[in-house]
């Protein structure tokens, strides 16, 4: 019996193809995720007047919800296939190898800023960085909080969302195996988690000398993780589009800016009360249950927004902001640093209308950088068809 095979060039082509279809990218994750890393580099950079105007003003959630949220769909596609394709112990390592990488990130990230606010020494006022950052503990006694520091058990503010990120992470096989028995099980779990950390029993510390908890709480903050991570894996359906839900969406949003922008605040006592009493609900260190509500409002808006699979992202600097989405770990670390130089600077410039913009757009203008020359690197080993799959952070 003879056989016709497929030329070499035909069958790549198709494996090619196949590949490309498997791994397409989805606009809406991609933009997303670089807008959220704009406003996060703008509410890093010290005493930063444009952070009046960013999301956090204007209601319960900020561009942090975004982040894990988009970061649970985007581990979804770098690691559930993993799980599905190759088994669990693969998987498994798969999320500890991405652990590690985070973990020493995380060290490199916080020797860095050490270095470079000790290096800057005071402000103009004569003001300490090493104090505006929290620092003075670590470096009075930096034998006794290296140890702390290496074991997660010493966590700075300024330096917990990559530990939150990778205790998180930490969790997903867990999260695969209760998948695997029942697909509802892991929203069990999820809730279960969450609902501890409401009642502050799974708090870590983050220092020796108190009892500050890390600022942003793995436990409370999985539940939105792995909501994106369900939703993008489709053990959660998404919902279609409704009139009623749009509405409902839009009249949340709309009725939460009293009790979140600083003007009606600050003007009156009653929005100002309110806006005391809802603070267990809305708190950002557990993730509390209104930040939930809020953001999924907004993400839904956003999505009919954009148009159906994003339909509506296009244009140059869509593009460019979607590049910047494309890499989220270099541009978020290295934004971590540049906000830091970026408030140095400003220290000496003075922050006027004229010296701010031009802080914020040389930050944007960096992180651009970064992700263009990250994506570069990365497109310099041999291609083998299709978009790389989105990373998970």
């Amino acid at each position: 019996m003879h056989i016709t095979r497929p030329s070499e060039p035909a069958a790549r082509e198709a494996l090619s193809s196949a590949a490309g279809a498997r791994s397409r990218r989805d606009p809406r994750l991609d933009f997303f995720r670089g807008l959220g890393m704009l406003i996060i580099l703008t509410a890093h950079i010290p005493d930063n007047t444009w952070i009046l105007w960013i999301p956090a003003r204007f209601g319960f959630s900020d561009a942090t919800e975004m982040f894990v949220f988009l970061s649970g769909m985007a581990s979804a596609i770098a690691f559930g296939r993993v799980f599905d394709r190759d088994g669990f112990a693969r998987g498994t390592g798969r999320v500890a190898r991405r652990v590690w990488q985070i973990y020493w990130i995380h060290v490199a990230v916080f020797v860095v800023i050490a270095a470079l606010v000790a290096a800057a020494g005071t402000r103009p006022g004569g003001e300490s960085y090493i104090v505006e950052l929290n620092l003075p503990h670590f470096f009075a006694d930096p034998m006794g909080l290296l140890p702390r520091f290496l074991a997660l058990a010493y966590v700075p503010n300024y330096f917990d969302i990559l530990p939150m990120y990778l205790v998180i992470l930490a969790l997903m096989p867990a999260m695969i195996l209760a998948e695997r028995l029942h697909r509802v099980l892991p929203f069990v779990l999820m809730a279960a988690i969450w609902g501890l950390t409401q009642a502050h029993l799974l708090d870590l510390p983050a220092e020796p000398w108190s009892d500050r908890a890390w600022f942003f709480d793995p436990f409370g903050w999985q539940l939105l993780f792995y909501l994106g991570f369900f939703l993008m894996r489709r053990t959660l359906p998404a919902p279609g589009f409704s009139r009623i839900l749009i509405v409902l969406a839009a009249a949340f949003v709309l009725a939460t800016v009293p009790f979140a922008y600083y003007r009606i605040l600050e003007a009156s006592p009653f929005f100002g009360g309110w806006a005391q009493a809802l603070a267990p609900l809305t708190d950002k260190t557990h993730f509390g249950i209104l930040r939930l509500v809020h953001f999924l409002a907004l993400a839904y808006l956003a999505a009919h927004l954009v148009g159906p699979g994003g339909a509506r992202l296009k244009g140059a600097a869509v593009a460019v902001i979607s590049k910047v989405g494309q890499q989220t770990l270099a541009v978020f670390v290295s934004g971590m640093v540049t906000a830091q130089v970026l408030g140095m600077a400003l220290d000496h410039t003075g922050r006027d209308a004229v010296t701010t913009a031009a802080a914020n757009l040389a930050g944007f203008a960096v992180l651009i950088a970064v992700a263009y020359t990250v994506a570069w690197f990365k497109a310099m080993p041999a291609r083998t068809g299709g978009a790389p799959a989105p990373e998970a952070a």
